[in-house]
């Protein structure tokens, strides 16, 4: 009998030993990014033509996560590039990702079916890098991560609510990646970033134990389910479930002059100013594209210009008609003064091809805006 306690004992010992040193050469090796890499996508299965996003995994054959990796390893922009390809990137919040669309009716692929070719006759094709919710920080992440898939042209969807300082660290993408921020900063002109900082106390550091085997579980779990997700959505074609699609933004608005992000002192005497919004970061990413040498289009995306109660303060939900109409003056003023290439196209779609919100197009609203880019994707 105590012989096999024995045994019994040095069995449970040695497996309390190998799972501590598997833990901590976990923490100290922290083999994610490669495991993020590691994907079925682009070979077993096509790759995604947006990037994932889901919440509800009993419905979508898609979900959220925050590692940058399994997300451009999964995307369709992780495949080798052609010869005869030119490549467009568009990068934006959920109205250039498609948010109550199926794929094959955002703005990417409707350009797509275009069947477009550039200049010097090379097939022209459209990446759909857009990503809920609203901040410029996440875009820049992610055009500073899709640099490195070879684009030809880089367009970026930009709306005023993507600009409030207060919005720019609250994302996942960027709370959970403080270091990807840091080289972002590191990659700006010095000190060209001030609307962000990696230090701050909201920013995610995983402690030493968040970064053992244990700790990583749930991300571990996400990576894997990312991949059998893959298959289901190859074999449907659906990413999301869209219970909602229907649903329509209301027409009638607060009698307020208030907008989401901005200060009470701005909003009091109604006057914006380039201190209210982070546009270094435009700067930013402006500057790390010409740094690659990639040609890069800010476009100010449609907004629901709407006609209902209180539509003579409000042009809808989001903005108020005084912070909006000077948001675009700062946009031209800046653009005009750094020499940036800038299409405002703010008020080119009917108020009926909006969706649940300002913002979100309907199919036919996809079709007006793709036809204002042409002369942008072909150089004109």
């Amino acid at each position: 009998m105590s012989v096999q306690m024995n045994t019994l004992t040095r069995i449970l010992v040695k497996a309390l030993l190998l799972f501590v040193v598997v833990n901590l050469i976990f923490a100290v090796g922290n083999p994610m990014p490669l495991l993020g890499k590691l994907s079925v996508y682009n070979g077993l299965v096509p790759g995604r033509q947006r990037l994932s996003f889901g919440y509800r995994p009993d419905r979508d054959y898609n979900l959220v996560t925050h590692h940058f990796d399994a997300l451009f390893a999964a995307h369709e922009i992780a495949r080798p590039k052609a010869s005869d390809e030119f490549r467009v990137l568009l990068i934006g919040d959920s109205a250039t990702w498609g948010y109550l669309l199926p794929p094959q009716h955002t703005l990417a692929a409707t350009l797509n079916q275009q069947q477009l070719r550039s200049k010097d006759g090379r097939k022209l094709r459209v990446y759909n890098l857009g990503y809920p919710d609203f901040s410029l920080t996440k875009d820049a992440l992610i055009l500073q991560r899709a640099l490195a898939y070879q684009p030809d042209l880089v367009l970026w969807l930009v709306t005023l609510n993507s600009l409030p300082l207060d919005r720019q660290s609250e994302h996942v993408l960027v709370r959970r990646n403080p270091d990807a921020v840091s080289k972002l900063i590191a990659a700006a002109p010095p000190a060209s970033i001030r609307s962000v900082d990696p230090t701050a106390p909201n920013f995610e550091r995983p402690t030493w134990w968040e970064r053992t085997l244990v700790g990583q579980r749930r991300d571990l779990a996400d990576l894997l389910r990312l991949q059998l997700l893959g298959v289901m959505w190859a074999v449907t074609g659906v990413d999301q479930d869209f219970p909602d699609a229907n649903e329509r933004y209301s027409r009638d608005l607060e009698a307020d002059d208030g907008m989401r992000g901005l200060s009470a002192a701005s909003i009091g005497s109604k006057t914006l100013s380039e201190a209210d919004l982070a546009l270094d970061l435009l700067a930013a990413g402006h500057a790390i594209a010409k740094q690659a040498n990639v040609p890069l289009v800010l476009v100010n995306e449609p907004i629901a210009v709407t006609n209902g109660k209180n539509s003579d303060r409000r042009y809808n939900s989001f903005y108020p008609r005084w912070a909006y109409d000077q948001y675009r003056g700062l946009m031209s003023a800046l653009t005009q003064r750094n020499g940036w290439r800038y299409l405002d196209a703010w008020n080119t779609l009917p108020p009926d091809e909006f969706t649940n919100t300002p913002v979100h197009r309907t199919p036919r609203g996809e079709n007006i805006l793709a036809q204002q880019l042409l002369p942008l994707l072909q150089g004109d």
